[in-house]
C-alpha cells in the first residue's frame, strides 16, 4: 500500500516491529470533536495527544490521554517540579517530534532521535485492546494493540510513565 498518508519511515518501522495495525484515511481532522465524525464502526481507544514545555523550555512532554480524559495540568505540574507547563510552539513541536499542529502523535518520537520527549499516558488506554494514533499527518488514523504502542516505546527508546 503505497499510497498510505504518512512518512514511509514510520511504515516501514511498525512492519520491521511487527505492529500490525488498520489504516483509516479521512479528511484533516485537527480535533477530537472534528475526528469523532469518522469513528463510527472503528473499535479502539481514541486518543488525544498535548505537547508541553516546561517553563525554562528545556524540558518536553507529550501527554497521551483517552479522547474524553480532562488532564489536570496544575497536578501535573507538581509532580514534576518543573514550574509552570505551557503548550509548546508550533517550532518546538517542529524540531522535536517534526510534527505540524493537528497532527501529534506518539509516531512523531521516530524523529526524536536523542530520545529528549518525556510520556505520560492515560492509564484509562490499558483498558483498551486498540489504540488509534495519526501516523504524523491528521489525514489518517492507524488503529494498533495497545502492546503494539509499547513495542514500538520500547524501540524508541523515550521515557515514560502512567498519569
Amino acid at each position: 500500500m503505497s499510497n498510505r498518508r504518512g512518512p514511509a519511515e514510520l511504515y516501514n518501522l511498525l512492519d520491521s516491529l511487527q505492529i500490525i495495525y488498520e489504516y483509516i484515511e479521512h479528511p484533516p481532522v485537527p480535533t477530537v470533536e472534528e475526528a469523532m465524525k469518522y469513528w463510527s464502526g472503528i473499535d479502539s481507544g481514541h486518543c488525544k495527544n498535548i505537547f508541553f514545555r516546561n517553563h525554562k523550555g528545556d524540558r518536553h512532554y507529550l501527554v497521551i490521554l483517552y479522547y474524553d480524559s480532562k488532564l489536570n495540568i496544575r497536578e501535573l505540574e507538581q509532580k514534576l517540579r518543573q514550574g509552570k507547563l505551557s503548550f509548546a510552539s508550533d517550532r518546538r513541536l517542529m524540531q522535536y517530534l517534526g510534527l505540524t499542529p493537528g497532527s501529534v502523535s506518539p509516531f512523531g518520537l521516530i524523529n526524536d532521535h536523542n530520545r529528549h520527549v518525556h510520556l505520560f499516558i492515560d492509564k484509562t488506554l490499558l483498558n483498551h485492546e486498540r489504540l488509534s494514533f495519526h501516523p504524523n499527518t491528521n489525514t489518517a488514523s492507524l488503529i494498533i494493540p495497545r502492546e503494539g504502542l509499547f513495542r514500538f516505546l520500547a524501540h524508541t527508546g523515550n521515557t515514560y510513565e502512567f498519569i
